[in-house]
């Protein structure tokens, strides 16, 4: 049986908590449904291929962000479909937790930070691009 605040999440929820929002925040969110975050798999495959080349990576606003400038059309419009999609769900969880969207991705950017893979990159607020 999945912890009491996992069972009230529409499917796909979970998922989407997982990839973009800190580890254990799900946990101590409301007991409500939480609204799905819209990203298709290709825009998933297309950024993922681009972060373990080192061409997007985490930024400390909890957004992606691109290492060097791209002239990938189709990887520009992946990455702002996924950074839509954490938009809507920083405003989601700054919502159930009375703080600002801006610190809900901040947040979530640290807990991204820890979890990145070797050879990928992160730029924290106040700082420049690093390869961890």
């Amino acid at each position: 049986m999945l912890p009491w605040t996992f069972r009230r999440l529409r499917p796909g929820t979970l998922a989407a908590l997982l990839m973009l929002a800190p580890a254990g925040i799900a946990l101590v969110m409301p007991a409500v449904s939480t609204p799905a975050v819209a990203q298709s798999a290709a825009a998933k495959s297309a950024v993922d291929a681009a972060k373990s080349r080192g061409v997007v990576g985490e930024q400390g606003d909890g957004y992606l962000g691109f290492v060097n400038p791209s002239t990938d059309p189709s990887l520009a419009a992946a990455v702002a479909e996924i950074n839509q999609g954490r938009a809507a769900l920083y405003r989601d969880i700054a919502g159930r937790t009375n703080v600002s969207p801006e610190a809900a991705g901040q947040a979530t950017a640290q807990q991204l930070f820890e979890r990145l893979p070797a050879g990928q990159y992160f730029r924290p607020l106040s700082g420049n691009w690093t390869r961890k």
